[in-house]
């Protein structure tokens, strides 16, 4: 059974606007009636604009007819709330900042724009990305919680509402609710997209994001927003990464599966090469002892 627009990821919608089996707005009109059908359950969007939507997915499908067609023509995206957007209010989950505009969108969501890609709306984060959490529903089991902070991001992507969603992450923020909602959440390494109007937690650790329901959908989207180009280098070619292992006091409470898993890490064909950081801080201790001696 064929899908519907919005249940494509974003590098097969690409590829069927390219091929023009679909158009901008057609997959546009999909997601926002998704959104129409589902928000009052998932709740995962604090605002969108459904006729700004359209206007832009049309005005993208004009530049292609034209033979205009930017790297992510036409795909819909959504914004967590506390990325700015000089069309739509940024009010941080949270009421002190409710109806507030900022006078320029964040440097992730232009770079988004420029590359051609329709914004749909803003979804819920906790309060400040922190710990209060907002209304967003698990759409796998709505009595359950998606995860925070970016939660509207992560429930909005698996909800089939938007193919991808920015998120951000300080400590969790998008490996967390990925994991609960059943989608990729890919944090990239601090700085590779520009952070610039995304409200600080830490700065030194915020992180900008996405939500997708594929990981090249994220690779893809990442090599548009930072500019580098997609590796296409055999996986044998890639130096193993040094994987660091750390076994904290709170190792006892994991559960069985988890310890399980983590243990069989190093014997699986990975292409990492881990390394127990308890056993060597306990070789460096020793090692400092005899020094001592």
């Amino acid at each position: 059974m064929a899908r519907a627009p919005n249940e494509l990821d974003a590098v097969e919608a690409l590829a069927a606007m390219v091929a023009g089996r679909l158009t901008a707005e057609a997959l546009t009109r999909a997601c926002l009636e998704r959104i129409d059908a589902r928000d009052s359950v998932v709740r995962a969007f604090v605002d969108f604009d459904a006729a700004r939507a359209l206007d832009e997915a049309r005005a993208r499908d004009r530049a292609a007819q034209h033979g205009i067609r930017a790297a992510m023509n036409g795909l819909p995206f959504a914004v967590k709330d506390i990325i700015d957007t000089h069309d739509m209010p940024t009010q941080y989950g949270s009421p002190i900042h409710a109806g507030h505009r900022p006078s320029s969108d964040a440097a992730c969501v232009a770079l988004a724009r420029e590359a051609g890609a329709v914004m749909l709306g803003k979804t819920v984060t906790t309060e400040f990305a922190l710990r209060h959490p907002g209304p967003t529903a698990n759409p796998r089991n709505p009595a359950h919680t998606p995860g925070g902070s970016s939660s509207g991001s992560a429930a909005a992507v698996a909800d089939f509402m938007v193919p991808v969603a920015f998120g951000t992450q300080t400590g969790g923020s998008i490996i967390r609710p990925a994991s609960y909602c059943g989608v990729v959440g890919y944090k990239p390494s601090y700085n590779t997209i520009n952070p610039t109007g995304v409200k600080p937690l830490a700065g030194s650790f915020d992180t900008v994001g996405l939500f997708a329901r594929s990981v090249d959908d994220c690779a893809m989207v990442v090599g548009v927003l930072s500019g580098a180009e997609r590796s296409r280098a055999p996986l044998e070619a890639v130096r193993p990464a040094r994987v660091g292992l750390w076994r904290t006091p709170a190792w006892g409470h994991a559960e069985p599966a988890t310890v399980r898993a983590v243990d069989a890490v190093p014997q699986r064909r990975l292409r990492a090469v881990v390394i127990d950081a308890n056993i060597f801080n306990q070789r460096r201790r020793r090692a400092a002892g005899a020094d001592r001696a």
